[in-house]
């Protein structure tokens, strides 16, 4: 299930209750439309991985949210661990022991479009 986040306050009661899960965040507008292509997608990946939480902020009726994440399109998605954004330096640790000195590849955290293999593989990697 994904669930409808308003305002910072509700954001913030989602990820902590996420605990150790892993959270994507889509952020959206009802006018999108790859917003909209996306969604029954995103939909059924929220009963697929039950062990992930996905919410969705309206970035129109929560324009301090978008503001405070820095979106600047839509649809973007974020991803969340113990309250935090997923950064690279959060990931930094496990990328050293997982591949010794360096990485492979270029990580993503977050990105936009509505790519749902995209998507999909970035939780995969980070559960």
């Amino acid at each position: 299930m994904v669930q409808s986040i308003k305002d910072m306050d509700e954001l913030k009661t989602f990820l902590k209750a996420a605990g150790c899960k892993l959270v994507v965040v889509e952020f959206s507008a009802k006018w999108c439309g790859p917003c909209q292509r996306i969604y029954p997608l995103v939909h059924a990946m929220s009963l697929k991985y039950q062990n992930v939480m996905f919410a969705n902020v309206d970035v129109d009726a929560s324009q301090e949210l978008a503001q405070i994440y820095h979106v600047k399109a839509v649809p973007t998605f974020q991803m969340f661990k113990q309250t935090q954004k997923v950064t690279l330096f959060s990931r930094l640790k496990r990328a050293i022991c997982c591949y010794g000195s360096g990485f492979v590849g270029e990580p993503i955290f977050e990105f936009c479009g509505a790519d749902a293999q995209k998507l999909e593989a970035k939780i995969q990697e980070l559960m």
